[in-house]
Formats: structure tokens, C-alpha cells, sequence
């Protein structure tokens, strides 16, 4: 298995879902790159954990609350479909400060369904990559396995995956095969007062990892191996160009805390330009 992409690799991934996204609807019918749907947006949002996260995490990988800009974007073809995010955490300040939670850093996230024919089955892969240059930290995860998709009757639609892990991290950390991930993504959209809303989940639960990076990339390993990520949301779309949300973020023995339950509020404010 080929060893996942640098991180300057990453981001022009994210550009090109946004860019797939915006190819136009013109195309000849038929078009293998006609895009059924897209989407695509940029955003200013606010993390704040909860004082109890960073009660326990202050010498455990230690958390603080950070601005980040993000963009997102998405794409729909009739063989497949594409989602990346890239995220500016901390973006005005330098790569290291004083207090290391305030350190500028990167983070984004490319993933893809390829449909196995007429099947609600696809092959699925799966690419996050983060960056602290003030830590001289770094650790990009590849998964890939099989996914599928499902729309219910009520909107709510469902696509889980679950896939085998790699990691790579910088020279202090553990790289290598890295146990599984099983996940998903669902939303579903509703009104109420006359207005749109919508809720979103995404979860990730990791399990069977390496003993040596539990051990490795954990500022007090060994972690335990089944590690818990994912966050919920509620989002208001007032207008067509604008999005505005709350979503709940949940953490437990990943994001380089061992066997400490994280969680936090994020803030958010959507310009949706597609």
C-alpha cells in the first residue's frame, strides 16, 4: 500500500473538489463529469471547549479555544462522489507562540465514494492531515475500505463506511498500518417557523490500533484502542447564500489526549458561493 500524500498535497485536493464542484451544469448530457449535485462554501468558526475538557487535558495534550477559517466543498457525479475540507486553525497568529494552543496550524480532510455499479455500494477512501509546525507535529491518516450510501423515505440520508487505517507522523511518532475505522456521515433537512433547517453527525470510531502508536502519539500513552471523534450540528439556512450552525464536537482517546473525554461548542457562519 503506498504511503499517504504529503500535506502540501492535500490542500490542492480540497481545490480540486471545489473546483469539480463548480463545473457547469452545461456539460453534454449524459457527461461522465456532469455533476448530479455540488456544493461549496467558505466559513469563520469558533471552537470553544468546555472548561471541564480543558481542566483534564491541561497536561494532556492540552486544548484551548481557536478561531479557524474553513473551506468546504462537495461534488456529485452518477459513478461518484467527493467531499474535502481545509481548515486555517489559529490563522492570525505565528506558526509557534508562547502558549502552544495558540500556535498557527493546518488541518484538512479529502474523502470519496466510488460507486460499484448500480449498487448502494462503493469503494471508499479517506485522507486527514494535520499540521503543528510549532511542535514539529504532524500525523496524516489513509483509510480506505467499502462505504455505502442509503436515502430513507422521511430525507434523512445515511452514508457509512468502514475501512482499513494507515498512519504517518513525523519522525518522533509511530507510522504504519494502524488498525480500522469504522464511521459515517448523515444529514437531514426540515422546516420550522417558516424556516430551513438541517442536522448533521459525523462520527469516527477507530479500533485495533497499533500498540506502538498508542504509545507513541499520545502525550501520555499508551491510549486506549478504540478511539471516539465525531460532532453534531444544527444549522440555519436563512437565505440560499448564507448558513449559520452550533454543532457539539466529542473526543475520547484521539486528538493526542490518552483516555480523557474532550468536548467543545463550535460556532459557525457559512458563505455558500455554489
Amino acid at each position: 500500500m503506498p504511503r499517504p500524500t504529503a500535506m502540501k498535497q492535500l490542500a490542492p485536493l480540497t481545490g480540486l473538489a471545489l473546483a469539480a464542484a463548480s463545473l457547469p451544469a452545461t456539460a453534454e448530457e449524459g457527461s461522465a463529469f456532469t455533476p448530479l449535485w455540488s456544493f461549496g462554501n467558505v466559513s469563520v468558526n469558533y471552537l470553544d471547549w468546555s472548561s471541564g475538557t480543558e481542566s483534564r487535558t491541561s497536561t494532556n495534550a492540552a486544548k484551548g479555544d481557536f478561531f479557524y477559517l474553513e473551506f468546504e466543498g462537495g461534488v456529485g457525479f452518477d459513478w461518484g462522489e467527493f467531499y474535502a475540507f481545509y481548515d486555517f486553525e489559529n490563522p492570525q497568529n505565528d506558526q509557534s507562540e508562547e502558549d502552544g494552543r495558540d500556535n498557527r496550524r493546518g488541518a484538512g480532510k479529502a474523502t470519496s465514494h466510488i460507486y460499484l455499479g448500480d449498487t448502494p455500494f462503493s469503494l471508499y477512501f479517506h485522507v486527514y492531515d494535520f499540521r503543528d509546525h510549532g511542535y514539529d507535529s504532524k500525523e496524516q491518516d489513509l483509510i480506505a475500505g467499502f462505504g455505502y450510501r442509503h436515502t430513507f423515505d422521511n430525507g434523512l440520508w445515511f452514508k457509512p463506511f468502514l475501512g482499513k487505517a494507515w498512519v504517518e507522523s513525523d519522525d518522533n511518532a509511530y507510522s504504519g498500518q494502524n488498525g480500522y475505522m469504522l464511521g459515517w456521515v448523515l444529514g437531514y433537512d426540515f422546516q420550522a417557523w417558516g424556516h430551513n433547517f438541517s442536522v448533521s453527525n459525523w462520527h469516527e470510531q477507530t479500533f485495533d490500533r497499533d500498540d506502538e502508536y498508542l504509545q507513541q502519539n499520545y502525550v501520555n500513552g499508551p491510549a486506549g484502542s478504540t478511539g471516539t471523534n465525531g460532532a453534531v450540528g444544527l444549522w440555519w439556512h436563512p437565505v440560499e447564500e448564507v448558513t449559520t450552525g452550533i454543532q457539539y464536537r466529542y473526543s475520547n482517546n484521539k486528538l493526542g489526549t490518552a483516555d480523557d473525554y474532550q468536548n467543545a461548542m463550535i460556532y459557525t457562519l457559512k458563505y455558500n458561493f455554489l
